[in-house]
């Protein structure tokens, strides 16, 4: 008897915490923009670009290595936006900004000084970042 109510206790604490997990948060608070739009529209693309920028030999121009700047520069104000209106429901989230906001700020100091590989090895520490909220809140399709 002892068994099973302590069964029922456990199933019942996994039932209640799953409910008080954060989900992942679809849109701001106040603004009509969802999380997918901004990942989709803005996030992806400028990340994709940035990281094709900094493939060796990294930006072969005065034009390639300001384009990279901009792209930097986007993803660190993507780093404010993910956390304005309401949209970070954990530690994960806030982490997740934080590693993006300064490793998007390295990549920017890098590729100012235009160092490709130090813009390159920053890249990697911000995509970590990415990575800690993707983990936490993407669907997984």
């Amino acid at each position: 008897m002892k068994r099973k109510f302590f069964i029922m206790l456990m199933g019942l604490g996994l039932v209640l915490g799953a409910a008080q997990a954060p989900a992942q948060i679809k849109k701001g608070k106040t603004h009509p923009l969802q999380t997918k739009s901004w990942m989709r529209g803005v996030n992806g693309p400028v990340c994709t670009n940035l990281k094709e920028l900094l493939k060796d030999p990294g930006p072969v121009d005065d034009k390639s290595w300001e384009l990279a700047a901009q792209h930097a520069e986007v993803l660190n104000e993507s780093s404010y936006v993910l956390m304005d209106d309401g949209r970070c429901p954990d530690a994960a989230w806030a982490d997740g900004a934080k590693q993006l906001r300064e490793g998007s700020a390295a990549v920017l100091k890098a590729v100012e000084a235009k160092d490709a590989a130090g813009a390159r090895a920053a890249f990697g520490d911000m995509v970590k970042g990415c990575g800690t909220c993707h983990g936490a809140h993407k669907k997984k399709s």
